[in-house]
């Protein structure tokens, strides 16, 4: 096996995306039958995935996140062309916990403190607004026998609640008992 320090940061990234991506699949399939509205929207437990990709994983997090709900979306048979919207959705919420803990934060990653809690909460419901704000649109625009409310209702849903109940203690779980470290540029403070 060759050693992991030697390999290309390129072929580290797709390898990382690669696995990523099975992570996420894994995760959603089995949740597709679930429904809301048949062929564009289900309950998403998967969503507990996103903030996780974006703060441990940066970039690469992103692109299988992305990737993985335009894969999800051709298995299922839910494939349409609203489904560009949620590529770009998918990946522009993944980045935003990236952006914000690796670039706006002041204060590193980590989910003990109760003002870091509320903040990841925060960028939780922006990220959710951010997906609504790109997804229902082009769901409207494209198909206007599709029930937009219902539809925007859903997607800020999933993508606020799973991230909070579920993403946030596996979060925890992945930084404080397996050491997992959030893909962060280090401030001057932090480094000394």
């Amino acid at each position: 096996m060759p050693d992991k320090s030697k390999l290309n940061p390129k072929v580290k990234n797709a390898l990382l995306i690669m696995v990523l991506l099975i992570v996420f699949l894994i995760v959603a399939i089995p949740f597709k039958v679930m429904s809301v509205i048949q062929g564009f929207t289900d309950i998403r437990p998967v969503m507990l995935l996103q903030p996780v990709y974006g703060v441990f994983f940066g970039i690469p997090g992103c692109i299988a996140f992305a990737i993985g709900n335009l894969i999800g979306d051709i298995v299922s048979d839910s494939l349409r062309w609203s489904s560009i919207a949620g590529f770009a959705a998918n990946f522009l919420g993944t980045f935003v916990f990236y952006y914000y803990w690796s670039r706006l934060s002041k204060t590193p990653f980590s989910l003990r403190t109760g003002r870091n809690l509320l903040k990841q909460i925060a960028v939780v419901f922006v990220s959710a607004i951010i997906q609504t704000i790109i997804i229902t649109p082009a769901v409207e625009l494209v198909y206007p026998e599709v029930t937009s409310s219902l539809f925007a209702v859903t997607v800020l849903l999933n993508n606020s609640a799973f991230p909070i109940m579920l993403g946030i203690p596996l979060m925890i779980l992945m930084q404080e008992e397996l050491g997992f470290k959030p893909k962060v540029r280090l401030t001057t403070k932090q480094r000394v």
